[in-house]
């Protein structure tokens, strides 16, 4: 979670520097080009309109200066954003202050900065810097129909109350409603970026570890298979041996070492097979609610998690996959039982289950244990990686390479000492009787 957030920031850094650059360039060319079209016949080189845009470029390079410097220093980039935003806000308000208020051909600017406040920050943000660009417009327009304000550069336009009130409202109110409805659009369409983005990153990792862990699982094939035919040849002979030589104790203890080490080693060599060379199991349609629930009860009864683990469940019902059932229940046992060693003490770990779109089923385990770094969450797939005091590490790389025979996807997001929830998204198939 901690390093999504940081790619989040950098993203949103990235882009205020580049917001931070077209804002001088197109703010220039447009206030330069309204100071040519609307004053260019003016004889005073300085009347109040030219002082007033001459002095809004130089506010619009000082503001861009100090983002800069402030962009640097800042640790809340999203802050940023919103500073900027609404600020530049306050400024297309003046520029149509400016260039003729209810006459001003550049009301449109309000929606400019409604859209790209859409690619820096979330929906609801948006949807307020709407509302205050609503505002603004609204209130200037009142304060110029009923004679508060005057607007510069009305020499050759009409002022509001020079139309009728029905007018004056029909455009108030076309304007918030174009902002509302860009602020929607805007703020979906941004949605749908971010959210295409995350799965292809997702993906790109995906890809990544299956390519590392396919050529580390094609050399250790073989590897493991020229380990386990000696071992089993080595535990023959010492069990042999045991039954012809006469009895000894300390020989008889040190045989004892030999062969329980064997068996460890064996075992060893049988999960690191079972990682390089998953075995094709036998497919068939399976109801996700009801192996979830069946997982979760053996579980709670294990003698290691009994009164220790909390454990929760919420999922939905009717949803189906097609895979083994054995692996299935392999995977969650593997992520249920990692999720249990992350707890020191008592925790609590929570599974749930529910539909998504594009016909997929996401099953989320979350606990409230020790939680990772990002520095191990890059390392958390890789064979005999592991961060406790016993295990041989290979306890999640069979469970991704299982799921990579399903074309399944598994992610993770976790943070120090705030636990970490593990994802896993399955193709759904039609729902069986």
């Amino acid at each position: 979670m901690e390093n999504k957030l940081q790619i989040a920031e950098a993203e949103i850094v990235q882009k205020l520097k580049w917001l931070m650059f077209f804002r001088v360039l197109f703010s220039t060319l447009l206030l330069g080009s309204t100071i040519l079209l609307q004053f260019r016949d003016s004889p005073l080189p300085l009347n109040p309109p030219l002082f007033i845009l001459y002095g809004l470029i130089a506010t619009i390079f000082l503001l861009s200066l100090i983002y800069a410097l402030a962009l640097y220093r800042s640790r809340r980039p999203l802050l940023m954003a919103y500073v900027q935003v609404i600020i530049d806000t306050f400024i297309v308000t003046v520029i149509l202050f400016v260039t003729g208020n209810y006459s001003s051909i550049f009301s449109f600017l309000y929606l400019v900065v409604i859209i790209y406040s859409s690619i820096l920050i979330p929906i609801r943000g948006t949807i307020a810097i709407a509302a205050i660009c609503s505002i603004q417009f609204g209130i200037m327009i009142d304060f110029e129909y009923y004679g508060v304000i005057l607007p510069f550069g009305t020499e050759d336009l009409l002022l509001a109350s020079a139309y009728s009130w029905n007018q004056v409202l029909f455009k108030v109110l076309i304007t918030m409603s174009a902002c509302f409805a860009v602020a929607f659009l805007s703020s979906f369409l941004s949605e749908q970026v971010r959210r295409t983005r995350n799965e292809l990153r997702v993906m790109e990792d995906h890809v990544k570890r299956v390519e590392k862990m396919a050529a580390v699982g094609e050399m250790a094939a073989g590897l493991a298979h020229e380990i386990k035919n000696p071992l089993a040849s080595l535990t023959g002979s010492i069990q042999l041996l045991q039954e012809d030589i006469r009895f000894d104790s300390d020989h008889d203890r040190l045989m004892q070492i030999v062969l329980r080490e064997a068996d460890r080693l064996s075992s060893l060599v049988t999960n690191f097979l079972l990682y390089a060379r998953p075995p094709a199991g036998k497919v068939e349609a399976l109801e996700l609610d009801k192996i979830i629930v069946d997982t979760t009860e053996l579980f709670r009864k294990d003698a290691n998690n009994e009164g220790r683990i909390a454990t929760t469940t919420d999922v939905q019902s009717g949803i189906w996959i097609s895979m083994d059932p054995l692996h299935m229940r392999q995977i969650l046992w593997n992520l249920l039982t990692n999720a249990a060693e992350a707890i020191k003490g008592k925790g609590n770990i929570h599974i749930e289950m529910h539909g998504a779109r594009n016909k997929q089923a996401l099953i989320r385990i979350s606990d409230d244990g020790s939680g990772m770094s990002p520095e191990d969450i890059n390392h958390i797939f890789d064979p005999f990686f592991t961060t406790k005091a016993s295990g041989t590490g290979l306890g999640l790389s069979i469970v991704h390479r299982i799921l990579e025979a399903y074309d399944a996807l598994l992610d993770v997001e976790s943070e120090v000492d705030e636990g970490t929830t593990f994802t896993l998204q399955f193709r759904r198939i039609q729902a069986y009787a």
